[in-house]
């Protein structure tokens, strides 16, 4: 198979039999897919909260880190810290 023939379609074979369903098969379909839809809807629906609280919780920590930096820079008192000059006293002997 090369590259630009694409992916090769599935063909399924239905055998068709000239049955037609009862109605309370097909009732019995259509629940099933109200439910799988319902269920659809509610994974979508958890889906995106996940993704909102995980952009909500990387945008406080990016926001932390931004601030810690900033307030860093932002100090100064260390700058104007002279070091005591120190004193030579010399020990006399009595």
């Amino acid at each position: 198979m090369s590259a630009s023939e694409g992916p090769s379609k599935v063909e399924f074979k239905i055998e068709e039999s000239g049955r037609k369903l009862k109605k309370a098969e097909v009732d019995f379909m259509r629940l099933i897919e109200q439910q799988n839809l319902q269920r659809v809807q509610k994974l979508q629906r958890q889906r995106r909260n996940n993704k909102l609280t995980g952009i909500a919780l990387g945008g406080t920590v990016l926001g932390i880190y931004l601030y810690s930096m900033l307030s860093v820079k932002q100090e100064k008192f260390l700058d104007d810290f002279e070091e005591p000059v120190k004193l030579e006293v010399e020990n006399k002997a009595l």
